[in-house]
């Protein structure tokens, strides 16, 4: 029998507050009011003529929970003439205050649905609870979506395979494989509920997880006996148990047994194969595999290539890992950030490393517009490219780029603004960094240590510039210094420079309180 010795509370959320005060105040009996009073409904226009699918779309549509709720309680009070709510309602709330975590709120709305007469409870049925284990097995909160599973009854209603297999899910999802098994194992006497296909996938899903895959053998070999017959999903699964603990020859043995049912392998069995070879640095394996993939009709998607394309950048072999992206971007495949990361941060590293290739860093720059075709760069990938080209002297490429970057509304960090002002330096156009300061102080971003270090270093090589680097301590002083600031920058910079008290004093009372 499946026991818990502890559920941990609800955690409380920033909304808690007002939409529990909002369900206290719709719940209660209302006071007879003047017959001139009206109360204002949350959003205008308010529809005259509201049904459940428009109150549903107001609800998704909102994106304050609090407002949501408000719009879901002022039709069950207020709305007139009298309207009902139903389950695409029910659903549609509970989605939206899942969605932002306000467990508190959703407990409460469970406990009127639980008051509410049976008929209506029979109707909405489980679909609002299975609504709420999803959301808390999102939310990192599996013992709660277990607990919400338990009580189903409560409701007078029965536990289906649905709640089931939604219960098992948020257990897997957050890891706690163990406790999957044990409520697999006690399904049927404890809960009455008869498992399907999706039950047993999930339950194999756990066990490879948990690197249980001989007992995920056996329990796919016992499906027939339950009648349950394995489909593609399940061996996948099992597949990808061997190839995550990297025996490849199970794998292949699975996948073998796949063709021989007469099945045709999907996208995932191949791209499992491919991930399993390439974390054992069989690479030339992870191609044939992507061969016979093709010549069977079967397209790779974007995680098949990712996992080629991180396997290369992890050989350091760009060049391979820029055909990749070339026959990825020509099949309308979109790669992700990271991805795109990866990539320009290998070519650069090369285009630095080996002044042979100082190409690379320019390829970089295509592939980078490349991606940007299909999607917004991060600020990891700008910062990546922009320092790639400063390192490399290429200075008016990263200010096209520095541009690029504004023109989307990526925000530059401290890390962006330091490589601008390194680049110029090493170019030795030091006070067009210390523009590149003044800028940076404008918009908000606070100088760091390496900051003020880079750009110093960068001023001394230039001949001293004694005006220049009076600015520049006084506009670290303006900004703050703390002990380690003045130990690593200000004292040995004072020391260095022919910097009279004087001049010492002039900085200081210019930045006085």
């Amino acid at each position: 029998m499946l026991s818990l010795r502890r559920i941990l509370p609800a955690h409380h959320h920033p909304f808690s507050t007002s939409i529990s005060a909002a369900i206290s105040a719709n719940t209660t009996t209302t006071p007879s009011l003047p017959q001139s009073y009206k109360v204002q409904p949350p959003i205008k226009p308010w529809p005259h003529r509201l049904n459940p699918k428009l109150l549903s779309s107001l609800i998704s549509r909102q994106h304050d929970p609090n407002l949501s709720l408000q719009i879901f309680l002022h039709a069950q009070h207020h709305h007139r003439p009298p309207f009902s709510h139903n389950p695409q309602t029910y659903q549609a709330i509970l989605l939206k205050l899942s969605r932002f975590r306000c467990f508190r709120e959703i407990e409460t709305l469970l406990t009127t649905l639980r008051g509410s007469p049976q008929q209506f409870v029979n109707y909405c049925g489980e679909e609002p609870l299975i609504t709420v284990i999803r959301g808390y097995g999102l939310a990192g909160k599996p013992l709660r979506a277990l607990k919400t599973f338990m009580r189903i009854e409560s409701f007078g209603i029965r536990s289906s395979v649905r709640s089931l297999n939604a219960s098992l899910n948020s257990l897997v999802q957050n890891k706690r494989y163990r406790l999957a098994f044990l409520l697999f194992k006690n399904y049927r006497d404890r809960f009455g509920v008869l498992p399907n296909v999706v039950s047993c996938n999930v339950l194999l899903k756990a066990l490879c997880k948990g690197n249980e895959v001989e007992v995920a053998v056996r329990v796919l070999d016992e499906m027939p006996g339950m009648g349950l017959v394995p489909n593609v999903v399940s061996y996948t699964t099992v597949l990808g148990g061997y190839a995550w603990r990297g025996d490849m020859d199970g794998a292949m043995t699975v996948f073998r047994e796949i063709l021989d049912r007469g099945w045709d392998p999907d996208v995932t069995s191949y791209t499992v194969l491919v991930d399993g070879f390439c974390r054992l640095g069989k690479l030339l394996d992870a191609i044939r595999v992507m061969d016979v993939m093709e010549e069977n009709g079967v397209e790779p998607n974007e995680v098949t290539y990712g996992v080629m394309i991180q396997a290369y950048c992890k050989e350091k072999r760009s060049g391979e890992a820029v055909n990749l992206i070339e026959d990825m971007l020509g099949k309308d495949c979109v790669p992700g950030s990271e991805l795109c990361c990866n990539v320009v941060d290998l070519l650069c590293e090369e285009g630095n490393v080996e002044r042979a290739c100082e190409g690379k860093v320019l390829e970089a720059r295509n592939v980078f517009d490349e991606f940007g075709k299909g999607s917004v760069a991060s600020l990891l990938t700008y910062n990546t490219l922009i320092a790639g080209l400063c390192e490399g002297g290429k200075l008016c490429e990263a200010a096209k780029l520095w541009d690029d970057m504004v023109e989307k509304g990526v925000a530059a960090n401290a890390f962006t603004y330091n490589m601008l002002i390194k680049g110029f330096c090493k170019d030795g156009n030091a006070k067009e960094g210390i523009r590149i300061l003044e800028e940076m102080l404008e918009n908000g971003c606070l100088p760091n240590k390496s900051t003020y270090l880079i750009l110093i270093d960068g001023l001394l090589l230039s001949g001293g510039m004694q005006q220049e680097i009076n600015k520049v301590v006084s506009l670290a002083m303006s900004t703050g210094v703390d002990d380690d600031l003045w130990n690593h920058f200000v004292r040995p910079i004072v020391g260095n420079v022919d910097c009279g008290a004087a001049e010492l004093d002039k900085i200081l009372l210019e930045n006085a309180v």
